[in-house]
């Protein structure tokens, strides 16, 4: 819920006075973003929305692929109900289809990954990164943080913004995360506030 609190921090600084978060959504009831959105001032309207609580409203004989569908499909109608100019993906650990993304009818969505463009796709980027660096099993000098548009193929939409950061020599994996959530803070706002420029331009 970091990311959030630093979108909530940011939000009345951005240029454009009406810009507003107008709701969170999570997919886990536990999600300390919930809080957060909840607590902020003024509170942030909250919606769960579990595909372990939907599965249970479905027939049981349903195979998972048709519940995954029909869980999409009412995921983008919840998404999609206070009329958002921007989704954005601060931590919300689910993968998104195809079919949710073209039922937002062109709505456009941006995610926050911790890595480069090409490398280090999907979960655990952090860790993988720093395995793969000065104080691991490889050579890799530098990773990053990217805000990118999401399409159907994970961490592989059109970057918006994107920061690199060095990896360095005897440094542990939680000193490198607390650079990399840093760096996350500063992007999420910078790439939000870059997307919604791009918007207002459209």
């Amino acid at each position: 819920g970091t990311n959030l609190q630093a979108l909530i921090d940011a939000v009345p600084t951005f240029k454009n006075p009406h810009a507003q978060i107008v709701r969170v959504i999570s997919n886990t009831k536990h999600a300390y973003g919930l809080k957060r959105a909840e607590s902020s001032t003024p509170p942030i309207p909250t919606t769960i929305h579990s595909l372990a609580s939907f599965r249970k409203t479905c027939e049981s004989n349903l195979p998972e692929t048709k519940v995954r569908k029909s869980y999409d499909e009412s995921l983008a109608k919840v998404v999609l109900e206070p009329k958002p100019d921007l989704i954005v993906l601060a931590g919300f650990m689910h993968i998104l289809s195809e079919g949710f993304l073209e039922a937002l009818n062109k709505v456009p969505v941006i995610n926050l990954h911790p890595a480069l463009p090409g490398c280090f796709d999907g979960a655990c980027a952090i860790a993988r990164a720093w395995e793969a660096g000065p104080d691991g099993t490889g050579d890799v000098s530098e990773t990053g943080v990217m805000i990118h548009e999401v399409i159907a193929e994970v961490d592989r939409g059109s970057p918006v913004v994107i920061r690199k950061v060095e990896l360095k020599k005897q440094e542990s994996l939680a000193e490198l995360e607390e650079r990399m959530h840093k760096v996350e803070h500063e992007l999420i706002v910078e790439g939000t506030r870059e997307m919604l420029s791009r918007i207002a331009k459209s």
